[in-house]
């Protein structure tokens, strides 16, 4: 396994080289890849049982019955096969999918150890909080993909004609169920990130807060793009949860301004802006008296120094 880069050079403030930065991102892809290929390796060994349980509530929702005793009352579907290496590549499909899914919070984490080398000593404390809440949020994206699958199903194939056949191709259905679990997962990271910027100082709470209208239809555009099926539906479903943890994301933001105020007057000052200066007067304290320096002899005595000049208490003449 290649040493991390930012353990051969240790530098308070995280600054490196940039080979020191492509070597770092070298290794931390290295670790992200080699964890997908391990559980996409077991996922292969039980694709069985896992195609069976990303088909299962599909064609539990609009499969046909095997042996139909009349005339069918309502639309439905069947998953086929098309071609010799349709099999192996929708198991290659299926495996690649679970491997990235299962193997989360590893490349979440590879992901935080390589943006945000920065941090201070007390603030390392964020990478367990990014991965204890991104991998939840992608997991949770994935599942609602899985959920609301059926639905949307059952609605398209509600359109088909009562004396049609529909046929499911096994390949563009994982392809379906493959961009969906993907484009639901990493979506749920949006507010995720929002707050990664905010903590880093990049983002102020009232900044993200200003945006909202645009976020929100930007949100229901993506929505609209990234859903397969193109239905309200499942454009719904989709948007709906972001648009919430969006908000959500926004009152941590201004949470999390208000505390580093209080700390701090001067946190949200950019850094070329001045902070203000308190010009109040204080009250001035108790007199303390000064003791006054030892004299010289001659000095004391009033001699003369070295220009000849006489002195009376230690003073010149013209004192």
């Amino acid at each position: 396994m290649p040493k991390s880069a930012r353990k051969q050079e240790k530098d308070p403030e995280g600054r490196m080289p940039l080979a020191a930065h492509l070597r770092e991102l070298r290794n931390r892809l290295l670790k992200s890849v080699l964890a997908i290929i391990v559980v996409t390796a077991v996922a292969m060994w039980q694709y069985d049982a896992i195609a069976h349980f990303v088909t299962g509530p599909v064609i539990d929702s609009v499969g046909c019955p095997k042996a139909p005793s009349g005339p069918r009352t309502h639309p439905c579907a069947q998953v086929v096969a098309n071609g010799l290496l349709a099999p192996f590549t929708i198991m290659l499909k299926v495996s690649l999918t679970t491997g990235v899914v299962i193997a989360t919070p590893v490349w979440l984490y590879q992901l935080w150890a390589f943006l945000a080398p920065g941090l201070h000593r007390h603030e390392k404390k964020y990478a367990l909080g990014f991965v204890g809440a991104g991998a939840p949020l992608f997991l949770g994206g994935a599942y609602l993909a899985y959920a609301v699958l059926p639905t949307t199903a059952g609605a398209l194939v509600g359109l088909t004609p009562s004396d049609w056949a529909n046929f499911f191709p096994a390949d563009e259905f994982f392809d379906i169920v493959t961009r969906m679990v993907l484009v639901f997962g990493l979506a749920f990271e949006l507010p995720l990130l929002l707050v990664l910027l905010n903590f880093g100082g990049v983002l102020t709470g009232r900044r993200i807060m200003s945006w909202w209208r645009f976020m929100v239809l930007g949100i229901t555009v993506f929505a609209a793009l990234a859903t397969p099926t193109g239905d309200p539906l499942t454009m719904g479903l989709l948007a709906a949860p972001i648009v919430v943890l969006y908000f959500g994301a926004v009152g941590i933001c201004l949470f999390n301004d208000r505390r580093r105020k209080l700390g701090n007057p001067d946190a949200e000052l950019s850094d070329d802006e001045a902070s203000e200066l308190d010009l109040t007067p204080t009250e001035v304290g108790a007199i303390e008296p000064v003791a006054s320096g030892r004299m010289l002899p001659e000095q004391a005595s009033g001699e003369a120094g070295e220009g000849g000049a006489g002195r009376r208490g230690g003073y010149d003449d013209f004192t």
